[in-house]
């Protein structure tokens, strides 16, 4: 689920970078695109540290449901 909203916050900003004329708010935006995939990563690896870490396959299918991983 948090994959899918910072997929369509990025999708979004960059539709609207393509947009712009004024260079000062296409680099604000990049920046944002750019720590947007920053937590994207980031998220990613706290999944495959759980997966990694929990042993559990019920506990991992919990999780996965909720949006943790």
């Amino acid at each position: 689920m948090v994959v899918d909203v910072l997929m369509t916050i990025e999708e979004l900003l960059g539709e609207v970078q393509e947009d712009l004329d004024n260079p000062d708010a296409s680099y604000k935006l990049r920046t944002a695109r750019q720590l947007l995939s920053v937590l994207e990563q980031r998220n990613e690896d706290l999944s495959v540290a759980v997966s990694e870490a929990v042993s559990d396959d019920e506990l991992l299918d919990r999780l996965r449901e909720l949006g943790y991983i």
